[in-house]
């Protein structure tokens, strides 16, 4: 048989583990705080309940053995008190009291009126523990004192103090951790929604001096990242733009040579180039698409313009479904996205159907094509700039790496999201989602 174990697991958060810690420690220093207090308090009550006991019993006891015998009984209610009473000829029964280890009453008393009296203290049964003190008087006469110790009087307003200092206890952690995770939520929050494409606004650089150094360097951190990016567009824009001329250059002079199988392969070469150059200068400036201002746009009619455009020069594309819905969006960019997809259907597939649907959040649209699809393993890095499969890399079928990129960018840019997977029945389904 295994033995029991119980693991005990910290809180997920760090807000829960703050407050755990800070409650134990609170209630660990408060609990010893109270009890070195209530120890200190139940002791000097102890110490004054048996002291005024001590004065009590020897002053009733020298008063009754001072009176005559006939007046003693009508004294005996005037000095009685709530815990203990005087007796009057009362029998000696019940059990010896063991006086090595006496109670702290028997023990006062005995001390009292030890010299005079000879008491003789006897442990008495019943529901409630108390015992009996047998005096001997002056003239003879037998006189008990029957005791039945109580507890420490405790006032009743006491729990409730307690019960309101752990409830202060509780709000002041709860202020103190939600001060201390407050930046850090904010923080967390704004890293999670950093996108150098669109900057979101600066945080708030006050509070404690920790939380504004926090801020104002996360404010830098996104300064350089959108500095940065800008520049590498743009060197890579200038790059690209440049080249088209000596390209173009290159090209006339191709012309100009006699005909020949090396005129067409260089030929074929530069046009793969210049395409490249170009697809390089629409990429840069498809990481800028936030230029371009948004507009609303009906969608069907959008679409449907799309997709004639290529029916007219005589591509195989079709629309399937209608959303009815009118959407701001970047047109040119969402035209853009559009394009890449279906002309990379035509290109692997021969045709492309583009359907649309709404969803709850917004539209989805689907460009699907009859092509050879693209390996599951390689559906995450198709998306990565300049990067092909390698069925790709030949003259028929060329291509820059660079059209789902462009895609992919543009969609992020609007908002939206693009996806990849292959057709159960042949054939790759590229889903763009956006919002309306």
């Amino acid at each position: 048989m295994k033995p029991l174990t119980i693991k005990l697991r910290l809180p997920q958060s760090l807000a829960s583990r703050l407050a755990l810690i800070l409650l134990v420690g609170l209630v660990l220093a408060y609990g010893l705080s109270f009890s070195s207090q209530f120890y200190e308090r139940y002791q000097t009550g102890r110490n004054v309940m048996l002291n005024n006991l001590s004065t009590d019993v020897s002053t009733a006891v020298a008063l009754l053995d001072r009176l005559p015998a006939e007046e003693r009984a009508s004294w005996l209610p005037l000095v009685a008190r709530g815990n203990y009473r005087y007796l009057l000829d009362q029998p000696i029964t019940g059990e010896p009291m063991d006086m090595q280890q006496p109670p702290a009453a028997a023990l006062t008393i005995a001390q009292t009126v030890a010299k005079r009296f000879e008491p003789v203290f006897q442990t008495m049964p019943g529901k409630r523990p108390h015992f009996q003190v047998h005096m001997t008087l002056s003239d003879g006469k037998l006189l008990t004192l029957d005791v039945t110790p109580g507890g420490i009087p405790i006032a009743q307003w006491l729990p409730v103090v307690l019960i309101l200092q752990l409830l202060v206890l509780l709000g002041c952690i709860w202020l103190a951790v939600h001060m201390a995770i407050r930046p850090l939520t904010r923080l967390a929050q704004a890293v999670d929604k950093l996108d150098p494409d669109t900057p979101s606004p600066d945080l708030d650089e006050k509070g404690p001096s920790e939380v504004v150094y926090a801020a104002r360097a996360f404010n830098t951190l996104q300064n350089r990242i959108a500095v940065f990016l800008k520049e590498r567009m743009q060197l890579l824009a200038a790059i690209s733009h440049d080249l088209q001329t000596p390209i173009t250059r290159m090209k006339l002079r191709v012309e100009q040579m006699d005909g020949s199988l090396e005129k067409d392969k260089l030929w074929n070469d530069l046009s793969e180039m210049q395409h490249l150059v170009r697809e390089g200068v629409a990429y840069a400036r498809s990481m800028d698409s936030a230029a371009e201002p948004e507009c609303r746009i009906d969608l069907d009619a959008f679409l449907d313009s799309l997709v004639c455009d290529y029916q007219d020069s005589g591509q195989a594309v079709s629309l399937n479904g209608s959303t009815a819905a009118v959407i701001n969006t970047r047109p040119h960019a969402l035209r853009r996205i559009l394009t890449n997809l279906t002309d990379n259907a035509l290109k692997f597939g021969g045709s492309a159907e583009l359907k649309v649907q709404n969803t709850g959040s917004g539209v989805q649209l689907q460009v699907l094509d009859h092509g050879p699809g693209i390996p599951e393993a390689e559906l995450e890095h198709v998306l990565q700039p300049f990067y092909r499969v390698e069925s790709s890399r030949n003259r028929e079928t060329g291509g820059t790496g660079l059209g789902l990129a462009i895609a992919q960018q543009l969609s992020q840019a609007l908002g939206g999201r693009l996806s990849l997977n292959n057709r159960s029945e042949g054939g790759l389904c590229v889903t763009v989602e956006l919002p309306r």
